[in-house]
């Protein structure tokens, strides 16, 4: 029995199915998730003592990659002041002038712990902004464990969301219309239908909780002039794609200002740390200034500021972006000529440095076109890759990143691993 083995034996005694977030626990792919003893660079080692080359990065924030020196150099130093204060600290205004410096669309901003804070905050200010009830949500797209999001869609253009979790009451998610993405008609339907009661539309503009699948030419604009129109908020969920896409996120690279954003652990240097933020006239509904309640004990925290402010600065360097694409281009390009070994369709898709094979015939451009992809093939890709010493996220569902510290050394070598893994595959 391995390491891993024996630690997933003993987890799943005292922890729920022996992991702390479900994908961890291999399930979608079989086998026993490996446990991280350590992890520098582009690479972690398991309890084995088996190093891999990494690309879930901490599902995206590892941007520098792990145990990037800056970083950890700025958690240290922090540390030795305090690891929390539950009162301000001057990091959280440094941290916060760089976020609104870099992101096009925020003029104020509000720190929370975590993505699914930061996104069930950022609709309960657009509820109380608009006095609104409504809010939309699309087929795919994952905002983190709120109750309100936990939904599934329904059949028809739109429905109205049904609880998608055991927990989760019907009345918690019924002003939640469930919508397909990439599908403009389906929203103008929605619009018009419920346009004076609603809130907010909330989108990963690049989803990458359904694979990497990127908005279709003039959606996000349509999405713009539609929430614009009917006097509704349009929040970017940019957990994924804040910072990674591009330096700006991805309303930078598709020239769209949303009026929300939320934003997750890249901003911390891949510490526990969110942030929703937008218009000053919106953030200004927030308690203590307005009357929208939200707080956090461990918000600001003084830890995840500091390495926040230390990885945001990385992210200035001249050249920064710019390398990262050649990197995840390099990638694509060796993976679409494994692909060809493989025994079925493999569709490649990328935006910037997140990058999907999906095991079926693409494009994929929503949930319906992803969910029809061979996850066994999938799985069979997985645990070759694994077994050659490259970790992909353990689920077909999901993107996997690319990291300015992967050489083209690591690329090529993956590559090399790829065209073995698909004839399996």
């Amino acid at each position: 029995m391995t390491r891993s083995e024996e630690l997933f034996a003993r987890a799943q005694k005292v922890i729920p199915g022996g992991v702390n977030s479900p994908v961890r626990a291999f399930k979608a792919v079989g086998g026993t998730p490996r446990f991280v003893e350590r992890a520098e660079g582009c690479r972690f080692r398991d309890a084995d003592g088996r190093w891999y080359i990494d690309y879930v990065g901490s599902w995206g924030p590892m941007i520098h990659g792990h145990a990037f020196p800056p970083v950890i150099e700025a958690i240290h130093k922090a540390a030795t002041r305090g690891t929390s204060y539950g009162a301000p600290c001057e990091g959280e205004v440094e941290l916060a002038e760089r976020v609104i410096r870099l992101m096009p669309s925020i003029e104020k901003v509000r720190f929370v712990s975590s993505g699914t804070e930061a996104t069930m905050s950022a609709l309960r200010v657009a509820r109380g902004f608009t006095g609104r009830r409504k809010v939309v949500k699309f087929e795919g797209c994952y905002h983190g464990h709120a109750d309100l999001l936990l939904v599934s869609a329904g059949s028809g253009v739109a429905t109205l969301g049904i609880p998608g979790s055991p927990g989760v009451p019907e009345g918690t998610v019924g002003d939640t219309i469930v919508v397909r993405y990439n599908d403009v008609a389906a929203l103008e339907a929605v619009a018009e239908e419920h346009g004076a009661d609603l809130a907010a539309v909330i989108v990963e503009p690049v989803v990458g909780n359904m694979g990497c699948v990127a908005p279709n030419p003039g959606y996000l604009e349509a999405l713009r002039a539609i929430t614009a129109r009917v006097g509704s908020l349009l929040i970017f969920d940019e957990v994924m794609t804040g910072f990674r896409v591009a330096r700006g996120g991805a309303q930078e690279l598709y020239g769209i200002k949303p009026d929300l954003t939320c934003l997750g652990k890249i901003i911390g240097g891949g510490l526990p740390v969110g942030a929703y933020g937008g218009r000053a006239d919106v953030m200004d509904c927030v308690a203590p200034v307005g009357p929208v309640y939200q707080a956090g004990t461990l918000s600001g925290n003084p830890l995840a500021m500091a390495a926040g402010c230390a990885a945001l600065d990385a992210l200035e360097a001249d050249g920064f972006y710019e390398r990262l694409e050649a990197l995840s281009a390099r990638l694509e390009a060796g993976l679409r000529r494994a692909a060809e070994r493989a025994s079925g369709p493999v569709t490649l898709q990328r935006v910037g440095s997140m990058i999907t094979a999906f095991f079926g015939p693409g494009p994929i451009v929503d949930w319906p076109s992803a969910k029809a992809c061979d996850t066994a093939r999938f799985g069979r890709f997985f645990n070759a890759m694994l077994n050659r010493g490259i970790y992909l996220p353990p689920a077909q569902f999901e993107a996997a990143f690319v990291s300015i510290a992967h050489t083209e050394a690591e690329i090529d070598a993956t590559v090399d691993a790829a065209a073995e893994a698909f004839a399996t595959a």
